[in-house]
């Protein structure tokens, strides 16, 4: 019997013509509500996710046939992971379609960071010419420091080769990956030896608020702070706190700790209007590894995987 996917996010257009490829039939929903995704889940041997939908244990619950769930994107964080495979359900998500670019969006806002690129360009658009003020910082004096070496934290290390800066690597469930390029050190050598601190972990319950004043505290350095992962590994009230007292020099954040402006409380958009009035951070809204080349690119990781989950191969591989 052919396999059933739902589809409750916006994806690439190309998603159902790849599923229909190797002979899953797809059902395209991004607008489904909540109630109606519940009332009709149990239909569907498959359901395709980004980051909308919150896959708990009601929604398990109601999903009776579900074999397969796909995040189309490498976070887990919106998934009931020790539920859902509690439930014998396989978990697919796709970090090798965003890797690539994620690692290139890091280098600019590494680089925007440390030549005060965003600073500058609104000066000089307001008739500044500082050109002292502006001074930056090589890259290739520094020590890059970097939690997490996953996809990831190795598309960026592979960037940062170029730059021939130092590179010390801490991965606490990985072990025996230090190259000449690329040093596998233990935390307390990260915190003596980093300029720059770069994080590259998923967001859970043993990494959320993790990285906080008291962790940024025990670098030996005042440091430069890269976060392209998750904003809730760094609680905002901390970082507004280290950027004041200078144990943070600055920061490029791709992330925060809350993303829907319109749920903020009045503290939490006090502390915001407060960030986002330093000259020495740069920010973009959660878009490293979403290019117009990953959207694609994701769906294709993800159909290969789910085709490989079922045995499948696809027409393109037939002919």
């Amino acid at each position: 019997m052919q396999k059933k996917f739902l589809i409750v996010d916006d994806m690439h257009q190309s998603i159902c013509g790849l599923l229909s490829e190797i002979g899953i039939d797809a059902d395209y929903q991004p607008q489904i509500s909540r109630s109606e995704l519940l009332s009709i889940i149990g239909n569907y041997e498959g359901l395709l996710i980004r980051s909308k939908t919150d896959v708990d244990q009601e929604l398990i619950d109601a999903a009776v046939k579900l074999e397969v769930i796909g995040r189309a994107g490498a976070g887990l964080d919106k998934i009931d992971v020790q539920y859902v495979e509690s439930r014998g359900i396989e978990i697919l998500n796709a970090p090798e379609g965003n890797r690539d670019a994620l690692a290139e969006h890091a280098m600019g806002l590494l680089l925007s960071m440390l030549n005060n690129i965003i600073k500058s360009d609104a000066e000089v658009r307001n008739w500044v010419w500082d050109r002292e003020g502006n001074r930056g910082d090589e890259l290739s004096d520094k020590t890059i420091g970097i939690i997490g070496y996953g996809y990831m934290g190795q598309a960026f290390v592979q960037r940062l080769r170029a730059f021939d800066c130092r590179v010390l690597v801490y991965d606490k469930y990985k072990k025996g990956f230090g190259t000449k390029n690329v040093e596998e050190v233990s935390l307390a050598k990260l915190f003596d030896k980093s300029d720059i601190l770069s994080l590259h972990i998923p967001l859970n319950e043993e990494t959320r608020a993790w990285v906080n004043k008291d962790f940024i505290q025990n670098f030996r350095k005042d440091i430069y702070l890269l976060n392209t992962a998750r904003g809730e590994i760094l609680p905002t009230k901390d970082l507004l706190e280290l950027l004041d007292s200078g144990k943070l020099k600055g920061a490029a954040l791709d992330v925060l700790d809350k993303e829907k402006f319109d749920n903020l409380t009045e503290d939490e958009r006090n502390q915001f209007t407060d960030l986002f009035s330093r000259k020495n951070i740069v920010f973009s809204p959660h878009v490293g590894g979403w290019t117009f080349s990953s959207y694609k690119r994701i769906n294709e990781v993800l159909v290969g995987k789910i085709a490989s989950h079922y045995h499948i191969m696809s027409e393109s591989n037939k002919s």
